[in-house]
């Protein structure tokens, strides 16, 4: 960690927010419903092995966003069935009476994604219904289909991140690390904490074998790869029920603690080794109360500052987002109380 003042840190608070690459806006700037700048961050063109992939325009910084889109088909599902999921009957039945309203070139645009289906499905199911299963994202309450990032393939180490807007009622894909001019956009299909043989299993709904620089790695390696997945799986689970701002008491639980804010820097140092950019801010949030119920205030500042600021360029008005932004704060103030009670003795 670099070393920061609490005086320091808590002026820098409110100046990291999201910003659209596509304008030229001061980075402090939030976003807007309309975005009046350059062309369009990415293009759309081959990619080999993949079909058609999404390519960065220029160059991409953490944050800077790469894409924001409207459904052009949403539907609230019907409900899910336990062991087969949604009944695919009855969702094609809601998106085909969505679809049928749409313009003829947006029915077009949808009908020309790529699906995956097995022979028999192909014989006996709506293709429409095909595409809108292998292409669509949770939106909130509902389900939807982007056309335009429906073409951004998957990588299990992507360089970008979605979530959904429900003020702006669009989905945003943002960069996550940095992204060179040419490089392609990756962003995930499946949960990441899993060993490569079962990221595998997971992909074969889409119809297709991952073949990303963490599927493609040495053996040795992807060995050790798979082994920091599996253990950040089982740590994020066992922080979970004791990420609790409470002071341990007796002397066995403040031993736990100490251990826990240990081990919350190696959990950060795995998802940086993996490059797992989507789980920083999880991890860095468990590091500040972990750091925060054994008083190490300037950690726990810190820490919490850095998640305040990569959940402040995903979405400035989420829940996670403010809870951060009040923990930092919170942090800094015990922070130079501390500072202050030293200077004094």
């Amino acid at each position: 960690m670099t070393p920061r003042t609490a005086s320091t840190l808590l002026l820098a608070l409110p100046c990291v927010l999201a910003h659209p690459a596509t304008c030229a806006w001061p980075k402090w700037q939030p976003l807007s419903e309309v975005c009046q700048g350059p062309p369009n961050p990415y293009i759309i063109e081959h990619s080999q092995g993949k079909g058609l992939g999404v390519y960065a325009a220029h160059d991409l910084d953490v944050g800077d966003l790469v894409m924001r889109e409207s459904p052009a088909l949403m539907i609230v599902p019907p409900e899910s069935v336990k062991t087969t999921g949604y009944p695919m009957s009855a969702v094609t039945k809601l998106v085909r009476t969505e679809f049928e309203a749409l313009s003829l070139a947006d029915q077009e645009d949808i009908m020309s994604l790529t699906y995956h289906a097995t022979t028999t499905e192909e014989a006996t199911m709506d293709r429409l219904g095909i595409i809108f299963r292998t292409n669509s994202y949770k939106t909130g309450a509902g389900i939807g289909l982007f056309p335009k990032m429906a073409r951004i393939n998957h990588s299990c180490r992507p360089n970008a991140s979605y979530y959904w807007s429900d003020k702006l009622n669009k989905r945003i894909i943002y960069a996550t690390r940095k992204i060179t001019a040419g490089e392609e956009i990756f962003v995930s299909y499946i949960p990441l904490l899993l060993a490569q043989e079962q990221r595998q299993k997971h992909l074969h709904r889409y119809g297709f074998e991952c073949t990303c620089e963490a599927c493609a790695q040495a053996h040795a390696t992807k060995e050790l790869s798979d082994d920091r997945r599996t253990t950040l799986s089982k740590a994020f689970a066992d922080f979970e029920p004791q990420l609790t701002l409470t002071p341990p008491k007796t002397q066995k639980s403040k031993q736990r603690a100490r251990k826990n804010a240990r081990s919350s820097v190696q959990l950060i140092e795995l998802v940086h080794q993996e490059g797992l950019a989507d789980y920083y801010a999880k991890a860095y949030r468990i590091a500040a109360i972990c750091h925060a119920r054994v008083k190490d205030w300037q950690a726990a500042a810190i820490w919490a500052n850095k998640a305040y600021e990569l959940k402040l360029l995903e979405d400035p008005e989420s829940v996670y987002t403010m809870e951060m932004r009040n923990m930092t704060s919170n942090f800094v103030t015990s922070w130079k109380s501390e500072l202050k009670t030293e200077g004094q003795s």
